[in-house]
């Protein structure tokens, strides 16, 4: 009985990988959060209290935030490519190996843009930050590296948009993804976290912009041969700016003029990216990272040289990857 329910368990998963994804994902993460919602920090029907600032997301957000998205993906592959679809997990998960112009490019472009955006949306100079902050600004990315980064993107980014845009391209994909992962982090609008319940309209304006940065994500993604250690530091880059420098390089605005400033930067760059590849967003006729199919018992053999590659299991479960 055991083998039978583990075996249609595993079978589930193969026929419907994304959708089961998206599911568990959303599932785990907001079960998670119930806690933190239902506290003194969100809707007040618990009298408990998990403290502010970062003590407060780090109690009540992060412990769902790492058990929806990475838990999902790994347990997905785990069922459905066995143990080699794990190593090629962590390979993709490891590929550090890119040029050391796109570090640069991220660890510049992203500080650079957000300030030029919250100059130009509020005619307000930058103020030029403190030593502190020049000083905490990389060990400040690499904890954003180890939690928001990796807690987020080896489920949306990872696991969910290479096999989207191989089957319905990344314009699908990223449309797709975007929207489901922005829309994942609704109910923590109801905590301190977001202020959803006193502004509605910053739900709004943060669908977009998780919709328009999805765009440059997959940019970054898919030319830099799926890195996802670059790809985490484009995501983390956005964070670690706003929690290190940005009050301190603009010490008279407020927290929504800053999302606002991010809006503004992550449209116009998603506009200029979609511009220039005409839509591709980077996207190549054969993905660069092989998937392999799952044998019976859940162990994957590694590929045979010079044999084609194997598309990805399809979202509904029917009909072949094609290129877009």
């Amino acid at each position: 009985m055991t083998v039978q329910t583990t075996s249609g368990i595993r079978g589930a998963f193969q026929r419907a990988p994304l959708t089961w994804f998206f599911i568990l994902a959303y599932a785990l993460s907001w079960l998670a959060w119930a806690p933190y919602i239902l506290s003194e920090n969100g809707l007040g029907v618990w009298h408990h209290d998990f403290g502010s600032g970062g003590s407060g997301q780090i109690l009540g957000v992060l412990p769902g935030a790492y058990l929806g998205p990475i838990c999902s993906a790994l347990l997905i592959t785990s069922l459905t490519e066995g143990r080699q679809g794990l190593r090629n997990w962590r390979a993709r998960m490891t590929k550090l190996r890119v040029g050391w112009q796109w570090y640069l490019l991220v660890m510049v472009s992203v500080p650079a843009a957000l300030t030029l955006a919250s100059a130009a949306l509020t005619d307000t100079a930058p103020v030029l930050p403190g030593a502190m902050v020049f000083a905490m600004y990389l060990p400040g990315l690499l904890v954003q590296m180890i939690t928001t980064g990796l807690a987020e993107e080896p489920g949306w980014r990872e696991f969910a948009m290479p096999r989207m845009q191989n089957r319905y391209g990344p314009l699908v994909a990223t449309l797709v993804v975007g929207v489901l992962w922005g829309a994942w982090h609704l109910p923590l609008f109801l905590t301190d976290w977001g202020g959803g319940r006193h502004d509605p309209m910053s739900v709004v304006e943060f669908m977009v912009t998780a919709l328009a940065f999805s765009a440059v994500m997959t940019w970054v993604f898919n030319r830099s041969g799926e890195s996802m250690p670059l790809v985490m530091l484009l995501h983390t880059s956005v964070n670690n700016f706003f929690s290190m420098a940005w009050a301190d390089m603009f010490p008279t605005l407020t927290d929504k003029q800053g999302s606002q400033a991010f809006l503004m930067a992550a449209v116009t760059a998603a506009l200029i990216v979609l511009a220039v590849t005409r839509g591709r967003l980077g996207f190549a006729a054969e993905p660069s990272v092989q998937v392999t199919e799952p044998v019976t018992g859940g162990v994957t053999p590694p590929p045979a040289a010079g044999s084609p590659r194997t598309p990805y299991p399809s979202w509904s479960g029917t009909g072949d990857r094609g290129a877009s």
